[in-house]
């Protein structure tokens, strides 16, 4: 017995660029909501402030550990990011 939609459905890849840019979005929104600045959450993430646009921004390819970083110096959890 073939299904169709259930292969389909395992076969259905994800796209990267949307994720990253959807934890992007996130980050952005939570950093607004907190009336912080992109220097600010830079400056307690000790990273550069052109880093963290381009983090803002979806230009970036983000690893677990700078997602965490950003999450502790926003005060969030890591689902509030990755949802």
């Amino acid at each position: 017995m073939y299904d169709k939609g259930l292969n389909d459905f395992f076969l259905k890849k994800m796209d990267y660029r949307q994720e990253i840019e959807a934890i992007a979005s996130n980050m952005k929104k939570l950093r607004q909501s907190r009336k912080m600045t992109v220097q600010e959450l830079a400056y307690r993430c000790e990273m550069e402030r052109s880093n963290l646009s381009r983090i803002e921004a979806g230009k970036t390819n983000l690893t677990i550990k700078t997602i965490c970083t950003i999450c502790n110096a926003l005060g969030a959890e890591l689902r509030d990011v990755i949802k």
